[in-house]
């Protein structure tokens, strides 16, 4: 029987976190779901915790409460993330940094607060939940594009920071995923099975990560559906 880990996942309440959280209680671990809005499932081995990640003025008081109260956290998929769209023109400047905060800011402040103990066992994996507007940016994505570039900046440098500890990092950047993401949006991929990603794809890459050999280090996955197929809202 495989060894049981304590995971603590963001955004963990819907889309690829849920599905994420569903594959690790399945393996028989421990999640500590980290989301705004309570999940839909439960499990002895699940602990939710409320928490608006966008909100930093709280969130370092809330990651100690967590640090104190989960000790032995063993690795983290942090997960949660926000896509707003348009001209760059059309954000407020309270939009803009809401955005930033929680799909950038936020998941630094959770990787410095967990990544010391983790140095300390020198084991520990951190996945960062991308996307593909962190290779190209695009027309409408200026904000999100450079949340989501930054994110990987963070990943490649930690990824150099980390190496001689023994913690693996890497970051899986997804195309569309066909989930509850593009609910607010005016678009979405199309609804053919190669038009579009599911969450549990993204969940299959993120355990590739987490079970490859120790000492072996998957540092990026790039993952799209066989066709990009974009579909407007009339």
């Amino acid at each position: 029987m495989n060894k049981q880990i304590t995971y603590l996942v963001t955004g963990c309440s819907r889309g690829i976190g849920a599905a994420i959280t569903h594959r690790l209680l399945d393996m028989g671990h421990q999640v500590i779901g980290i989301s705004r809005n309570l999940p839909e499932f439960s499990s002895e081995n699940f602990t939710h915790i409320t928490a608006d990640l966008s909100d930093l003025r709280s969130l370092p008081e809330k990651l100690n409460e967590i640090d104190a109260d989960h000790p032995n956290v063993d690795g983290l998929i942090l997960n949660a993330g926000q896509g707003v769209f348009g001209s760059l023109e059309q954000f407020s400047v309270l939009r803009i940094e809401q955005l930033i905060n929680l799909n950038l800011t936020s998941q630094i402040l959770i990787a410095r607060k967990f990544l010391p103990a983790m140095k300390a066992k020198k084991s520990g994996n951190l996945i960062f939940i991308g996307s593909e507007a962190a290779l190209a940016g695009g027309r409408n994505g200026a904000v999100y594009s450079a949340t989501k570039f930054g994110l990987r900046g963070l990943v490649q440098s930690l990824q150099e920071e980390c190496s001689a500890s023994g913690v693996r990092i890497g970051i899986i950047n997804p195309g569309m995923v066909n989930t509850s993401f593009f609910d607010e949006l005016g678009f979405q991929p199309g609804d053919k099975p190669d038009q579009h990603l599911i969450a549990e794809d993204v969940a299959e890459a993120a355990l590739l990560m987490l079970n490859a050999r120790e000492g072996a280090v998957i540092q990026e996955i790039n993952l799209q559906p066989q066709k990009k197929v974009i579909q407007f809202s009339k």
